[in-house]
């Protein structure tokens, strides 16, 4: 897991809106490392469920590189972005230890990874598909990352099979 990004120092970068995908190849191309965590995100339109990943941090981006050699300046001009982010008229580093945090929870492709193997009668929450915002109850688990949940539904106690990656421990 990307840990050549860990000993990085990262700084955060504002984007024009709509600009992140923009920005991230412009950035990239220029040879700039970025970072641009991803959440997956089911929206309703016209009655079907559309699942689609969203930047955890809408408008900003994170961008390595040594702040001692000049080329950071160019960030600036970089079609998408906005401005780097700094307080007087040079960047602050992101600390360490937040990033470092931060990438060890993301996939190469900077999707959220998996959180840790539910458990047979804990309580969740769906967070996509149809039954997105449901409290249920963990039923059993399954090797291919299925997971069997009890809901209440209209009076009714019913099991469904979820995929793991649309729920989330409700911890109490």
């Amino acid at each position: 897991m990307r840990n050549h990004y860990r000993d990085t120092r990262w700084f955060l970068v504002q984007l024009k809106p709509n600009c992140c995908k923009i920005a991230d190849n412009n950035l990239k191309r220029q040879g700039f490392q970025t970072f641009l965590p991803l959440v997956k995100v089911t929206k309703q339109r016209n009655g079907k469920f559309i699942n689609s990943f969203q930047p955890l941090f809408p408008g900003y981006i994170f961008v390595a590189f040594d702040i001692s050699q000049g080329f950071w300046y160019k960030i600036n001009s970089t079609y998408g972005v906005t401005q780097l982010v700094t307080f007087g008229k040079k960047p602050i580093a992101v600390p360490r230890n937040i990033m470092s945090q931060l990438i060890l929870q993301y996939t190469a492709k900077n999707r959220l990874l998996p959180s840790k193997p539910l458990k047979p009668g804990e309580q969740i929450t769906m967070i996509g598909g149809p039954f997105a915002n449901f409290v249920a109850e963990v039923e059993k688990t399954e090797a291919c990352k299925r997971v069997w949940v009890l809901m209440e539904i209209m009076g009714g106690q019913i099991r469904v099979g979820v995929d793991a990656d649309k729920l989330l421990s409700i911890k109490g």
